[in-house]
């Protein structure tokens, strides 16, 4: 039978209770504020977070029992397809950098999964990714976009390039790279029209480079304006 219906709270009690138990807990539900309690000898106390699905109470309500106890899940119904695992993964990397466990139960036979056990989180530092970003903060000219966009096409320090480039090859017509280089100041502007990232640009002959329809087209009023500093 298919399961439609969204899982209760209480649904994931008895899977999650099994779970403890079978690692040797002794497990009590609605002991204080904690949907799941459990004991085993001297051991910290495990308290367990139950919801329908994952929500910001139930990250709020887990740090909450951080108060309590390092050892704090939060437990979900484990759903189906592509959106799931997602979510699923990003809530993972929630979860590791609260310091909280992670349990999801399949609801069609009752198996609990721990998907990431509760312990402290020791951030690490992308130097790549810092570094480019910082470079890319270097690059650009002004501010031309307006944070929180995510529906336009964003002006970056290449696309700032990009321009300058199509717009000296409008005006002046075919030219060698070398002299596009020089005369807009962009020292990467043969590999920006070689690359052709944004169909702008087509060659000539051998080092020679001119505006194609599409790049005269995307070098009108809106992209000009928008490299501009603000």
């Amino acid at each position: 039978m298919t399961r439609t219906a969204r899982p209760k709270e209480t649904e994931l009690y008895g899977p999650v209770k099994a779970l403890l138990e079978g690692q040797g807990y002794e497990v009590k539900s609605e002991i204080g504020a904690a949907d799941v309690f459990a004991v085993r000898g001297e051991d910290p106390p495990v308290i367990v977070e139950l919801k329908a699905a994952f929500s910001l109470t139930l990250f709020h309500q887990a740090i909450e029992r951080l108060a309590i106890t390092d050892a704090v899940y939060v437990a979900v119904p484990r759903g189906k397809g592509r959106p799931f695992l997602s979510a699923l993964k990003s809530n993972t990397k929630l979860c590791r950098r609260l310091g909280v466990g992670l349990i999801t139960v399949r609801m069609e036979d009752g198996f609990a999964e721990i998907h990431l056990d509760p312990g402290p989180y020791a951030p690490r530092k992308s130097k790549a990714r810092t570094g480019r970003m910082l470079r890319e903060f270097a690059r650009r000219e002004g501010d031309p976009n307006l944070g929180g966009t995510n529906r336009t096409t964003i002006v970056t320090a290449y696309r700032q390039d990009a321009t300058r480039v199509a717009l000296h090859l409008l005006e002046a017509g075919p030219c060698k790279a070398a002299h596009v280089a020089t005369a807009t100041k962009v020292e990467r502007a043969r590999t920006i029209m070689a690359d052709d990232h944004y169909g702008w640009f087509e060659k000539v002959e051998r080092g020679i480079y001119r505006l194609t329809p599409k790049g005269e087209e995307a070098v009108g009023a809106s992209d000009v304006d928008r490299m501009k500093p603000c």
